[in-house]
């Protein structure tokens, strides 16, 4: 009977070189209320991992995190290409696009960011050439710094695999730096965030000022002494005394004593009241990575829901980008040039400098827990006749979604660097 109900299935798609049942959301045709359907959105990762499949033992966890990885993998790349998008399209407009002209033409995964940085590189290169720049443009960068939560990793962790408690799954961190609240001493590095006092070396875009006993570049008005004499408020190309205004458009980089609206970075600190990274003489609290996590071993399956997860939520302290030139033909687009990419490159540098491995691992990572769960399928059976046509649909949706990824990276390399900051 059940053999005569398969053959009479409809929908039978390809995806990653295996057969599948295409269907989801409510069982199989023809068999209601089968036990372990799809849950209504399998988009929606918590649904899910709360779901009753009906399969057996170890089986029913895989294909629960195959699926929910899937489900983190697609989010994560919604959010790329909406961010790669609007980076890329807002350089582009600042140097004279329309919307019509960063919009898709055609729909598909990356596309949106794709048309964006298409248009960014097309208009970055007509204001350079009407700039002409004889003397040479520099687009200094400091890259930004990427982090991911430890503990959510370690959350994660446990709720894939089991009735773990959380607080014993141990997260060790590779090839990068931890960093966090430290409430004891910080025996490495304390960045101090904007508008804090700092008492140490203060650099950045400043939005306001670096006040009190600020010494060192400062690229808006000096009030104070510029280079040993007194520089009545003027711009500063050298050592500046005193006080930074920079309007909320120049920079500053020095030692501040005072607030600094900046960001702010001590060494050595005996105690940090901002984010401490490289050591803390105590744990530190809400830990972040900003390397390889590696927590205790677990299926495939479960280290790519962990994986697309937690990347989804990683936090970046932006890039910083310097824009010089000498002798343009054209001031005022060599203005614009140095406006429009100081203002939105960090935001495309974001993707291409900051998340680009981390992407790759979690593409990487949800690809292989397709391995974990082809027995499902290819093996016929009670399995596949309850979880086939969710898998299929999963599958087709982490395909499209690595496509996405690929082509948002691909574009957001194209518009940085054209810029000079590849």
């Amino acid at each position: 009977m059940v053999a005569k109900r398969l053959r009479n299935l409809s929908g039978v798609v390809a995806v990653a070189g295996l057969p599948f049942l295409m269907n989801c959301g409510g069982g199989l045709p023809g068999l209601p209320g089968l036990p372990g359907s799809c849950p209504a959105d399998i988009s929606d990762p918590s649904a899910i991992m709360s779901a009753n499949f009906g399969l057996k033992g170890e089986l029913e966890g895989k294909v629960k995190a195959a699926l929910a990885a899937g489900a983190e993998l697609k989010a994560l790349a919604v959010e790329v290409e909406a961010d790669v998008a609007g980076a890329c399209g807002q350089l582009a407009k600042d140097l004279g696009a329309s919307d019509e002209d960063v919009a898709p033409k055609e729909e598909g995964p990356g596309k949106k960011a794709e048309a964006a940085c298409t248009a960014a590189v097309k208009f970055l290169g007509e204001v350079k050439a009407k700039a002409n720049i004889s003397g040479g443009l520099k687009v200094d960068v400091v890259p930004p710094k990427c982090a991911a939560s430890m503990s959510a990793m370690a959350d994660c962790a446990a709720s894939c695999s089991g009735n773990v408690d959380p607080g014993s799954v141990k997260v060790e961190c590779e090839g990068g730096e931890i960093s966090g609240t430290c409430e004891g001493k910080c025996e490495g590095a304390c960045t101090v965030e904007a508008g804090a006092k700092c008492e140490g070396s203060c650099s950045g875009t400043c939005e306001g000022s670096c006040e009190a006993s600020f010494e060192g570049t400062c690229s808006g008005k000096c009030d104070g002494k510029c280079d040993g004499k007194d520089s009545k408020g003027a711009a500063c190309a050298g050592k500046c005394e005193g006080k930074c205004d920079s309007g909320g458009k120049g920079k500053c980089g020095g030692k501040c004593g005072g607030s600094c609206s900046a960001t702010c970075e001590v060494t050595g600190a005996a105690k940090c009241e901002g984010t401490c990274s490289g050591g803390c003489d105590v744990e530190m609290k809400a830990p972040k990575c900003s390397g390889e996590m590696k927590p205790p071993e677990m299926s495939a399956e479960c280290s790519a829901n962990c994986d697309a997860k937690v990347n989804a939520k990683v936090e970046c302290t932006p890039a910083k980008v310097a824009v010089k030139f000498t002798g343009a033909a054209d001031m005022e687009a060599a203005a614009k040039l140095k406006g429009a990419l100081e203002a939105n490159l960090p935001a495309i540098l974001k993707v291409t400098l900051g998340m680009k491995g981390r992407l790759e691992s979690a593409v990487g990572s949800v690809k292989a827990s397709i391995e974990g769960v082809k027995g499902v399928v290819t093996g016929g059976g009670d399995a596949a006749l309850k979880v086939g046509g969710c898998i299929a649909a999963s599958l087709k949706a982490q395909v499209d979604a690595s496509v996405s990824i690929n082509v948002s990276v691909s574009a957001s390399a194209s518009a940085s660097g054209e810029a000079g900051a590849g």
